[in-house]
This record gives C-alpha cells, structure tokens and sequence, in this order.
C-alpha cells in the first residue's frame, strides 16, 4: 500500500468564509485522483444552559434564516474561528454576540468534521452553564431570535427532525446524555 496523501493543491477561490483548492491526491491503494476540497477555518459552537440546577433545564435556541438551506432553522450559537482565536473563545465570543449571555467557563463536549468528503471544516462543540444576560452583538446578516427550550422538549426536536442542523443534534444530544443518572 502506498501512503495516502496530497501530491499537489491548486487554489481556485477564496471568499470571505471559504477557499476552494483542487488537490492532486494518492488514494491509499496507490491510485491518483483529483478532489475539490472546500478549505474553513473551523468553527464552535455552544449549548447554552440555564438553571443548570435543575431535571429539565431551558437551553437557548436561535431560529435563524439560513440561505442555503432556505428555511428558518433552530440552532446552537456559533460562528467561525478568528485567526489565533482558542475554539473556547470562540465559543464564549459567539455565545454573546449572538444571544447577549456571557459565562466564564465553558465545557468541551467534542469535536466533528462537517463533511468530510468534500471539506475540511471542523466544530469544536461545547456547553455553557453559569450564564449572565446582557445585550447581543449581532452581524448584519443575522437574522435570528432567541428561543429557550427545556431540553426535553430540544431532544424531542431533534427526534422529530424539527431540528435539523447537525452540530445543534449533536450538542443536545451530547448535553442530554451527561445529565442522565449513571
């Protein structure tokens, strides 16, 4: 077998948010191909938790309008990595701009690719307890409301697909699982 990898790359874009390269690849079984690989520069995203104390805590949603999608979609905060950001930091910084609340401390849940087959993006997820309100920091092209929701009610969302963006899935998920009794 010979070892898998990038013979050459060949930039064809670069956005705002995204870059597009055109890789000369070796595929584990010695063959050669072409691949077009979206280039991100990651992501976080958090679940925010209030009364953390509680069997039945209300997680803050955002309902958000997203274009690709063309829909309104319910989803955890989150936003790309500034260069030299920690994805914590990310984390917290996406947290108040989007919602307003800020938290000292936030916990890693995990780590996912989006789509490994045809980009390299990563979120690093987490959950926020502790949370203090204040005022959102929104970008111009936010559009979006705050919606707090007993997780139980978020889990069933995901079960129905009524919540269909897949970091948000997996952080409730995530969440709903470290709460339950061992």
């Amino acid at each position: 077998m010979a070892a898998a990898g990038t013979i050459s790359s060949r930039r064809v874009y670069t956005g705002k948010v995204i870059s597009l390269d055109v890789d000369q690849v070796r595929f584990p079984d010695g063959t050669t191909g072409e691949l077009e690989m979206i280039r991100h520069s990651g992501a976080s995203a958090v679940v925010p938790v209030l009364d953390a104390g509680i069997p039945d805590p209300d997680i803050i949603l955002i309902r958000q309008y997203r274009y690709a999608a063309n829909a309104y979609l319910y989803e955890i905060p989150a936003g790309r990595l500034d260069p030299g950001e920690s994805p914590e930091e990310c984390a917290k910084r996406e947290l108040h701009e989007e919602t307003g609340y800020s938290v000292g401390q936030v916990r890693r849940l995990t780590t996912i690719y989006t789509t490994p087959g045809f980009t390299d993006e990563m979120i690093h997820i987490f959950v926020a307890e502790g949370l203090t309100g204040g005022v959102a920091n929104r970008e111009p092209d936010e559009f979006m409301e705050l919606r707090a929701v007993p997780l139980s009610r978020a889990k069933a969302m995901v079960h129905s697909g009524e919540i269909s963006d897949a970091k948000t899935a997996i952080g409730l998920l995530l969440v709903e699982a470290s709460r339950r009794p061992k």
